[in-house]
């Protein structure tokens, strides 16, 4: 607004009172020769431009955000009501790590021991810990307890992970950090792990396998139970990337499906909004192999009903300070108790139902990467329209001035111009439609006008930018649209 920046007649959006204290003067060095030129604005002003900037937000209680692996689906205001509760929101996180006051915290690690349980129960797993900050995060305490495990049993030959080429860029750098040598297993012509490069990759030095199951390809692994048995026969772990558990909440278990540790994304799958950097959290479960190998101190419960903190016995150390990210797991405690058993089933059946309606609707125009039926998500490919120039970029641009998020583009890696498409459980058929309906009109421009295509978007802020630049000399300022500025 141009009137932030004119010199008003002393018009101001605020009063100081009174000050209590006597007056003081500042050293003539530090006096100013003229008044600062601050903006003079009334309080309307002020309240319309920032209420103007706002509308430019888009979040998911404004728009449809259809980014596949992300998982940006609404969650209940509920959770995050009671998450605000004066008893949570004031209690100082130092107090957790303190017996002296243990006595007066008695409710939050009451509610820490029962989540970690029911996140036990929902995964299949024997012990949770709410300790990492994020799922990386949780994806690096687990590598960290399987060469724990490792190095007490005197496995000092255990130096490879294997890893799918489709996974998340995270599980390669966690295993990396944690002193592995990555090994990449390709995916086979149905976009699921090559079970026959698997079985020649697999020896005794393979210390884990980390995998997403379904995998970024929005596809289950169906070899999974052979895969856990020759891990298993080799006393290789089965590591598993909690990031799709929203695909298969209540209908399976990763520990049914063998797998030894995993982490949840409770950002994801458990009603804390997702995005921005934060906040996340990504407790880690373990089966009995690894139980006395978790970050500590732990919550537990004592003879006499109350809680308390104890420490495993091969325990790795605190992985995070304190217990994690405690109001997050808060909003995982109300929305697990309120969606309940039949909830949590039916939040995996309407995921999987939505991207398929998606997939079903864009396939004639976005061919799917692979031409099965998938689960929470579905990979489509641009491939089409690089006759017209046009690209699956453009497409994510030109989305964004018809009021829709973009999709996740160009991941997995192993899809030539992607576009990744999770609808989530929470989007209705009203809304997927509008979706559909938009990306088809947009494959007919590619075809009819793909020029105008590539000049999306022109409705926000800031329009097109030279990504190459863009991504070595970061400047959030420019260029800007004036005429919607």
């Amino acid at each position: 607004m141009d009137l932030i920046y004119e010199k008003c007649n002393h018009r101001q959006a605020f009063s100081i009172p009174k000050g209590q204290v006597s007056s003081v003067s500042f050293p003539k060095e530090l006096q100013r020769h003229k008044p600062a030129e601050l903006p003079e604005v009334s309080e309307l002003d002020v309240v319309r431009h920032f209420t103007h900037l706002s509308r430019r937000n888009m979040g998911i209680d404004t728009n449809f955000y259809p980014l596949g692996s992300c998982t940006m689906k609404y969650n209940p205001k509920i959770a995050d009501v009671v998450s605000s509760f004066p008893g949570f929101t004031q209690l100082p996180p130092q107090l957790l790590y303190s017996e002296v006051y243990h006595d007066c915290i008695q409710g939050a690690l009451e509610l820490v021991y029962h989540l970690e349980q029911l996140l036990s129960e929902i995964s299949g797993m024997h012990a949770v810990s709410l300790q990492p900050m994020a799922g990386a995060h949780g994806e690096l305490t687990g590598v960290l307890m399987i060469s724990a495990y490792h190095r007490k049993k005197g496995n000092t030959q255990k130096k490879i992970i294997l890893i799918p080429d489709s996974a998340h860029g995270t599980n390669p750098a966690s295993a990396a950090i944690a002193g592995f040598h990555v090994q990449e297993i390709p995916s086979n012509s149905q976009g699921t792990l090559d079970i026959n490069r698997f079985r020649e990759a697999m020896s005794d030095e393979v210390a884990g396998i980390m995998l997403t199951c379904p995998n970024t390809h929005g596809l289950f692994e169906k070899d999974i139970q052979e895969i856990a048995d020759l891990a298993h026969r080799h006393d290789a772990l089965l590591y598993y990337d909690g990031a799709n558990l929203n695909a298969i909440i209540g209908q399976c278990r990763p520990g049914d499906l063998g797998f030894d540790v995993m982490h949840f994304n409770l950002h994801k799958t458990f009603a804390t909004p997702h995005g921005m950097g934060g906040p996340g959290s990504g407790p880690v479960g373990v089966n009995e192999c690894l139980r006395d190998f978790l970050p500590g101190p732990k919550v537990v419960k004592k003879a006499d009903g109350t809680f308390s903190l104890e420490c495993p016995e091969n325990s790795i150390g605190k992985s995070a300070p304190f217990l994690g990210h405690f109001l997050v797991a808060v909003r995982a405690y109300v929305y697990i108790l309120m969606q309940g058993n039949e909830g949590l089933k039916e939040v995996s059946r309407k995921a999987v139902l939505n991207a398929n309606y998606v997939l079903s609707r864009l396939r004639s125009s976005f061919p799917p990467a692979y031409d099965r039926l998938c689960m929470h998500e579905c990979v489509l490919t641009a491939m089409p329209y690089h006759d017209y120039e046009v690209r699956a970029l453009d497409f994510a641009k030109a989305l964004l001035d018809r009021g829709f998020h973009a999709p996740t583009v160009y991941f997995p890696l192993t899809v030539k111009e992607a576009l990744m498409i999770e609808p989530t459980e929470t989007e209705t058929k009203e809304t997927l439609d509008q979706f559909c309906d938009t990306l088809l009109e947009l494959a007919e421009m590619a075809k009819q006008n793909p020029e105008e295509l590539r000049k999306a978007p022109i409705t926000t802020p800031v329009q097109r930018l030279d990504e190459v630049r863009a991504a070595k000399e970061l400047n959030v300022v420019r260029p800007v649209n004036t005429s919607t500025a």
